[in-house]
């Protein structure tokens, strides 16, 4: 008797919507986002899609009418409901447009919940242009199986973000001066892990930093890392130590 296939496909597009989402709902698609569905995927009429809202969780629904630049989709049951990620924040210096998406959008794929831009005195990127930045969110997202969105803070200066630091939430700095190893630091939710630009943290900043009462000096092994490959290694151990990185799929 052969096996009853997987119900919907490994290949159902899947696609952020801002809209809440229930069952019964009939949401028009239109944009970039039914150009691929139309004209990359060829979805038809009956097709399943896989929705999120960034509210409710994951939704299944169906094409229900396809037009020459929209489509509307009926929506069936939810499939998940929104996900509860580790509270861990990434607080990055802006660097170059590459760079920089890579950050976002493996930093996405990691399970940060916030993504918060921090304007250093060696940052050379200070203007963040946040569309394109959010467009990276939601393209990760849809790519890695995440139903809630990270939150993308405003830029903010370093001493602006450090005098109004909440109460409670250890902040992680990756010094290339030296600290003590991420991976023996107990430092569990709420957390925020900070990497600073290609320069580095000066030594006025570095002497903030360290006056900071919720301030962990953190190291990351013997080399000098790109601002992009210590974020995404400091997100990794800390995920493998206190996120959620031991959980059942």
């Amino acid at each position: 008797m052969p096996a009853t296939p997987a119900w919907p496909p490994a290949s159902t597009p899947r696609l952020y919507i801002d809209m809440p989402l229930a069952s019964d709902a009939v949401p028009m698609i239109d944009g970039a986002a039914a150009h691929y569905l139309l004209n990359v995927m060829r979805l038809k009429v009956g097709a399943p899609i896989l929705l999120f809202d960034n509210r409710s969780g994951e939704w299944l629904a169906r094409v229900a009418d396809v037009g020459k630049r929209s489509l509307t989709v009926h929506v069936e049951h939810q499939t998940r409901p929104i996900e509860q990620v580790p509270d861990l924040w990434l607080c990055f210096a802006p660097v170059k447009k590459a760079r920089l998406d890579w950050i976002i959008e493996k930093a996405t794929e990691l399970g940060v919940a916030r993504l918060q831009p921090v304007i250093t005195e060696r940052t050379i990127v200070e203007r963040v242009k946040r569309e394109r930045l959010e467009a990276q969110i939601v393209e990760a997202c849809e790519q890695c199986g995440r139903t809630a969105l990270p939150v993308l803070g405003e830029p903010l200066k370093l001493t602006q973000m450090l005098a109004d630091w909440p109460a409670g939430r250890a902040l992680l700095f990756a010094d290339e001066s030296g600290g003590t190893p991420l991976s023996t630091v107990d430092a569990p939710a709420p957390a925020a892990i900070l990497v600073g630009p290609e320069g580095g943290f000066t030594t006025r900043e570095r002497d903030l930093l360290l006056d900071n009462a919720a301030v962990r000096r953190i190291a990351l092994g013997p080399r000098i890392l790109r601002a992009e490959t210590a974020a995404i290694s400091a997100i990794g151990l800390w995920m493998a130590q206190h996120g959620d990185w031991t959980a059942g799929v």
